[in-house]
């Protein structure tokens, strides 16, 4: 197998248990991380699986200390700061406004109604944050991730010049196949800078991109192949988006 190839796979009998499985992974995590160094980081996904796992989380944070967490994005839509689709603003409504973290350690895309108005100097902004943070940590902790049914995970989408990127750890996207089609996204070669790696998969649409990408597939093809932890990597999926998988009995 490839170094894609998962280190474990866990199959949930519905969304409910995937999303809790998630937000348990979540906490799991964290406190790890803030018992062995003080400090903990999370790069978060949107979707109403990503969503749905914050929601959880603040109703169920165990030992969490909300002060010493650093914030990231996997990726964001390009659009004004009060803009529905962004992630950042779907996640301050699920978690962020409700627990005391601290305001410089959420670490945002910039809208594009703000200060960078150019993707380009948008990602550019993102990258200094994202590097200041790894110089200093040496990795994330925990990067959360969803999938499309193509197999796409941040706004890394197969045969795209993101999903090629080998080198820089934030791009900017300007032809993105899914809308918006501007987005900032940060790459394969960030995501294999996180200790922990947690794919959260749901729905029989997604089952033949899972199979694949379990199995070892080129990331160009199926991105979240690529998505390889430093420690672990970890597939949650649900009963059907597992149908495509051969699992012991």
């Amino acid at each position: 197998m490839s170094e894609s190839a998962s280190d474990t796979v866990e199959v949930h009998i519905d969304t409910e248990s995937l999303i809790a499985a998630a937000a348990a992974r979540f906490v799991e995590v964290v406190v790890a991380a803030q018992t062995e160094r003080g400090t903990a980081s999370v790069v978060l996904t949107g979707g109403g699986t990503g969503i749905g796992l914050l929601e959880l989380v603040r109703k169920s944070p165990g030992d969490i200390d909300w002060s010493n967490v650093d914030f990231f994005w996997g990726d964001e839509r390009f659009v004004p700061a009060e803009d529905a689709e962004r992630n950042d603003l779907q996640a301050h409504q699920a978690l962020l406004d409700h627990v005391p973290v601290d305001p410089a350690r959420v670490h945002q895309v910039a809208a594009s109604d703000g200060e960078y108005p150019d993707p380009i100097e948008a990602a550019a902004e993102y990258s200094t944050a994202v590097h200041a943070y790894l110089a200093e940590h040496g990795a994330f902790d925990l990067h959360l991730l969803g999938m499309g049914g193509e197999g796409h995970i941040n706004s890394l989408f197969p045969h795209t010049d993101a999903v090629r990127e080998e080198h820089e750890l934030v791009v900017a996207v300007t032809n993105s196949p899914k809308p918006p089609p501007v987005r900032v996204t940060l790459t394969l070669p960030a995501i294999r800078r996180a200790r922990h790696v947690v794919l959260v998969v749901g729905g029989a649409a997604k089952a033949e991109a899972s199979a694949a990408a379990i199995s070892g597939a080129d990331p160009v093809e199926i991105p979240s192949a690529g998505a390889v932890g430093l420690e672990s990597t970890t597939w949650l999926l649900d009963q059907d988006a597992a149908s495509g998988l051969q699992l012991p009995d």
